[in-house]
Formats: structure tokens, sequence, C-alpha cells
């Protein structure tokens, strides 16, 4: 064992003194030591129960002859933390998390680790942290919120922001406003669309290193915490058996996972992250086989905020491994791929059917025949930009407008509120770039508010940031170059002409080519005073395009 290192001989006697120190009998001390990294804290609600999922954790872990040990990881609530300085810091903690997570691991000499995320930035952070580990580990979350229920229809958090938008428009009261406050996150949990924390959960699941279920048992069932026991049981076999991160996340895992993105129509922020969880592995993920693998993928789910369906509905279709399934109906994954379940993904998903065809299209009629997210390239984004194309209303697809510009998110959102922004416009806003902001703030205040003042199926709005998984509408981001980097959209003006054609992939400033040959020898990038995590940070941090890593 790793651990013996530490525990055994004279020499560690002053280890063994401190194990004893914690209350650990020799009995203890002598079993394999598995870190349990716990991500509990009281300001996210979808971390305020992990600390229940952690003592199940504990005790499978025990059950199975392992002694468990308890250490933190930090998460930030993209909710609380969105429209102001506070996003600044979200994706920055991605690295932290995989950071801190390192440092604990090996100073420590664990044997295994059971992963206990849930959130956006945490769930990612980890998989990069258990990538550059290479012990055997396993991920279970602290599971998705259940819907909320305003007017006998289900809700999300993406209802409570676009409910802002339908205020400011006069469509809905005060007294109105304030249901939608009080019903819409009805428990504790992820937010209960297909945003991003409950992507990264269900794709930690495509790509083998989460018990099925990990993504989609809601946080208040039972099943959660029986689900929390079993991973802590399944880590003792992993040691036994030596299977690590490294030999399940390999470039067929993150191809499949990348399918279920498709499938699933999950958040464009995976397009950050599973790039930034490869390359810890390894593996160079390029932006352009994402539409690659779209093309042949089709999108089976049209979860909120693409669709009225939830991640509890999911669940009671029998989840992840039931959309597995049927991809595999087209041989679309690499089945042979080992798993945390010590079985190949072919042998999980076998007999998991589709158990509402509502929820989970079937392969031959599906919601579209191309995937989710697309890749945008042209003038304006040369080494990319993605969107979330399953969100997107069919007459916005092919889009052309003006530009209006705005130098940060704070603009953008006084404009749109203060009703500026008009039909066919295209609402730019840059330096919110991962270098630029830094840390490539989520746009969901200035989305949310475009679509709850009816303007979803008339404006586009494009950055070189990021977009919550609960936008919806034309919304592209990641484009690259950031403007902080002397990317074109440093140069675009108000009233150019921006083409959007998301079905053939394309994104162009229709200027011609002198005029911005002219602009950019003229351009010099904005710069901010910056201090702290954040200088640090922007001076480190690459292209979104290449998943926001740090060099």
């Amino acid at each position: 064992m790793k651990s013996d290192s530490l525990k055994k001989g004279a020499q560690n006697a002053p280890h063994r003194a401190l194990y004893h120190a914690l209350g650990l009998t020799q009995e203890e001390i002598d079993r394999p030591l598995v870190g349990i990294v716990s991500s509990y804290n009281e300001i996210v609600p979808g971390h305020t129960n992990i600390d229940k999922v952690v003592d199940a954790v504990r005790i499978g872990v025990a059950m199975a002859g392992g002694t468990p040990i308890v250490f933190p990881a930090i998460a930030v609530c993209d909710g609380i933390a969105m429209g102001h300085t506070g996003m600044k810091y979200s994706l920055v903690t991605r690295d932290l998390i995989a950071d801190s997570t390192e440092a604990m691991a090996l100073a420590h000499g664990f044997d295994a680790l059971v992963m206990v995320p849930n959130c956006d930035k945490n769930v990612p952070g980890l998989l990069m942290a258990s990538a550059r580990l290479n012990i055997p580990t396993i991920f279970v979350s602290g599971g998705p919120m259940l819907a909320g229920h305003i007017d006998g229809k289900k809700t999300s958090f993406s209802s409570i922001s676009e409910a802002v938008g339908e205020y400011n428009a006069g469509k809905i009261d005060e007294k109105k406003l304030y249901e939608y406050e009080c019903k819409t996150c009805p428990t504790c949990g992820s937010c209960s669309g297909m945003y991003t924390a409950n992507s990264m959960n269900c794709l930690t699941e495509a790509l083998g290193m989460a018990l099925g279920g990990n993504g989609t048992i809601p946080a208040v069932y039972s099943r959660r915490l029986e689900l929390a026991k079993h991973a802590g049981m399944k880590i003792m076999e992993l040691i036994e058996k030596d299977i690590r991160p490294r030999d399940i996340m390999t470039e067929k895992a993150f191809y499949n996972a990348l399918c279920v993105d498709m499938a699933l129509g999950c958040s464009t922020n995976s397009m950050l992250h599973i790039p930034a969880i490869a390359h810890e592995c390894g593996i160079e993920i390029n932006l352009d086989i994402a539409n690659a693998i779209s093309e042949k993928t089709p999108n089976l789910c049209h979860l909120a905020p693409a669709g009225r369906t939830y991640i509890e509905e999911l669940d009671e279709a029998g989840g992840v491994f039931a959309v597995m399934n049927e991809l595999n109906k087209k041989s679309l994954l690499n089945t042979d791929c080992i798993t945390v379940t010590g079985k190949t993904v072919g042998e999980n998903i076998d007999g998991h059917i589709n158990l509402d065809t509502n929820v989970i299209r079937p392969i031959d009629d599906p919601f579209s025949e191309t995937g989710g997210i697309a890749v945008l390239r042209g003038n304006l984004a040369p080494d990319g930009s993605v969107v979330k194309r399953s969100a997107v209303a069919p007459e916005m697809l092919v889009h052309e407008g003006p530009a209006r510009v705005f130098e940060c998110e704070e603009d953008a959102q006084a404009a749109i509120n203060a009703g500026k922004i008009k039909p066919g416009d295209v609402v730019v806003i840059r330096y919110e770039g991962p270098k630029g902001g830094p840390g490539m703030r989520e746009m969901l205040n200035p989305t949310s508010a475009i679509m709850g003042m009816g303007l979803g199926s008339s404006v586009a709005l494009i950055t070189d940031g990021r977009f919550s998984g609960a936008t919806r509408g034309a919304c592209i981001g990641h484009v690259s170059p950031e403007a902080a980097s002397g990317g074109i959209i440093g140069i675009v003006c108000d009233g150019d002409i921006i083409s959007i054609n998301i079905p053939e992939n394309k994104l162009e400033l229709k200027v011609d080519n002198e005029e911005i040959a002219r602009r950019m020898k003229d351009f010099v990038p904005k710069t901010k005073e910056l201090s702290g995590y954040l200088k640090r940070y922007a001076a480190l941090v690459s292209s979104g395009a290449k998943g926001a890593i740090l060099n």
C-alpha cells in the first residue's frame, strides 16, 4: 500500500504517533487509508447535504475494510457569485481545487480517494486532481435539486433569472417575482436543470469515474445515501484491483463523454472542462472534435433550460446509462472502456432501458440528428466559440444583425434593463475572457434579461466570456482569441454587421478585410489593475479554446 511508506518500520514511529493523536486504533492504521474529499459548506445549496453523503461514504469504506479520513475542498456557488465581482472567482477555483487536493493527498500518503463534489468547478477540479494523482479514485456527488412548482408547472433556477427580466419589462408584478423567488429552488442540491453542475456529474458517469445514478439521483432521496455507501465499498475493490483514473480516463473514454454530452444537451462549460481534465491525463482535445462528434450524435434530451423536463425526470427515465444504451444502438460508444465498477462501459449499460421516451428520445426519433453543442469559427472567432445549439430558437439558428458593443457585463446589463436593445441586435460583451475578465465570468443575468423581456427569438449575444448552463437562446461564448489577447472581438464597433450560422458552424464579422487590418493595426488591448490571485491567474491562463488551463 502507498501509505505503508508512512506507517511501517521504526523510522515511521513519529507518523504513527500523529495517527494515534487522531484517535486511530492500530487496526485502523494498518488498513488502507482512504481520503474522502468533502466539498461540504453552508453557502452553496448543492453542498449543504454533502456532510450526509460523506458520512455514508465513511460507512461504506469502513464496511469494506478501509480507514476513511475526511479532508475538505472549496466550492463557489455560481448563482450567488453571478453578476458581480464574485463571478471572477468561479472558474479560477477549478485550479485551486485541483492544486489543493493534490497537495493534501500527496502530503498525507492516501492509498485511494473518494471525491464528493457537486457544483460547477468543484467536479472538474477534482477530476483534474484525480488524473494528476492517479491513485484509485471514485466520485459520488451531492445530487441534483428537485424542480420547483409555480402555476402547475415545474421550474428551475433559470426561471427566477428570467422572471427578473419579465419584472423589468412589466410583464409580472413584485408579488409574482417574490413567488418565483420562494418556489424556484425548493430543496438542497445542484440546480435542477441540465446546467453545468449536473452536466459534469452526468459526464462523470459517462467517463467511467462514478457509479450509475451519480448524475441524476436527487439530493434529497435516500437512494443518494445508498449510492454513497456503495461508492465507499467500491473504492476498496479499486485498491485491490489497482484500477486508477488514467486507466479509466482514456482517449476513448473522453470520446464517450463528448458523445453523451451531445445527446444530453449539456452546458457549454463542458467545452472548457473536458479539455482541461483530458490535459491532466496527457490527452489533448481540440474543439473541432466536438463538431465531428456532434455531426453523428443525435440530441436525445431537452432538459431545462432547453426544454420542460428536469434531472429528476431523467433519473426516472433510466438516467445516464439509459441514454448511453440508446446511443449504443448505433454503436456510437466505445463499450470496452474500463470503469470504476470494475466492469466495462458495455457491461454497465446493458439492460438499462429507456423508461420514458418523452424524456429520452429513442435513437431513431431524436430531437435533432446533431448534438446539443456546436463550435463556431470564422474571422470573429478563428480559434473557436461555443453555443448550446439545442437551446437556441429555430429562427435564431441563422441570424444577421448590428453589433451593440459593451466593454463589460455590467454595461450590457444596464442597456438591456433600460430597453436599449432592439430586435435584431447582436449584443457583444468583451474583456470578460479568462485573461481579460479575468476569470471568464458567466453571463446569465444579461441572457436571462433578454429572454424575460421577450427578445430571445430576435436578439443574439456574443462574448469572450462564458454562459451559465442555465442560459438559453442564441448565446455564443468562449470567443477566441479573446479581446485581452488581441482577438478581433476587440475591434468590433457599434453597427458592424455580425453573421451567425449555427448549422454551418460559422461566426463572421461582416467588415471587409482591409478595414479589419486597419483596425487591428491600431488596436491596443485594454488592461486592468489586478492584485492577488486574479493577477497571477490572468498571467498564467490559456485561451478558452484550450480549456482555460494554467500554463
